[in-house]
């Protein structure tokens, strides 16, 4: 049995290795003493993700995405891994939880995030909880068409640059149905 990679998975090794090099490479010094993602930089960035064909490579071409398996996706991972995670999210790799999104959900945040029109960030870790859904105080209640939210997430990744956020929250209502309680996005005002 060959425990090798295949030509196509060492071509996507090769591809992103590259790109990593070429394209994020040259502003990690920029980032690392500014702290700061420049806007015309990870435009940049998502623009030649898109340009390449890798943007939500870890989605199903039937949404869109480049339609990697697990293999290749961690491939994709371990290289970008090379580079600071400042700048390899804007690669783009939508939360996968996506997939879940029926309705009107998948035309508001699902195919929106998988062709880069919008970005979006995922809200579990709770200061007492971290990332133990069993643990997560934060709560939510249904006012009306609208859920009102309260407690606290920390490190967010991306919530600066985002368009919305996937909030992790418990409903305490078992017979809420399985849809609103998966994917509760909340949209996000971002003051520039």
């Amino acid at each position: 049995m060959d425990f090798g990679l295949s030509d196509e998975q060492k071509m996507i090794v090769d591809t992103v290795r590259n790109f990593v090099e070429k394209e994020i490479y040259p502003f990690e010094s920029e980032v690392e003493a500014t702290g700061v993602v420049r806007k015309e930089v990870s435009d940049e960035i998502k623009k030649k993700t898109i340009d390449l064909g890798f943007y939500a490579c870890n989605f199903p071409s039937e949404v869109g995405g480049a339609g990697l398996n697990h293999l290749e996706f961690a491939l994709v991972e371990r290289e970008l891994g090379r580079a600071s995670m400042a700048l390899n999210h804007f690669f783009g790799r939508p939360q996968n939880i996506l997939m879940a999104c029926t309705g009107d959900q998948r035309e508001r945040y699902l195919l929106p995030a998988v062709t880069g029109e919008k970005m979006d960030a995922l809200a579990m870790t709770e200061p007492d909880a971290g990332s133990d859904v069993r643990g997560m105080k934060c709560s939510a209640y249904r006012d009306g068409g609208d859920w009102l939210l309260n407690g606290v997430k920390h490190f967010i990744s991306g919530a600066d640059h985002a368009d919305f956020v996937i909030v992790f929250v418990a409903t305490g209502e078992d017979q809420t149905p399985i849809e609103e309680r998966l994917v509760l996005p909340y949209e996000m005002v971002i003051s520039q």
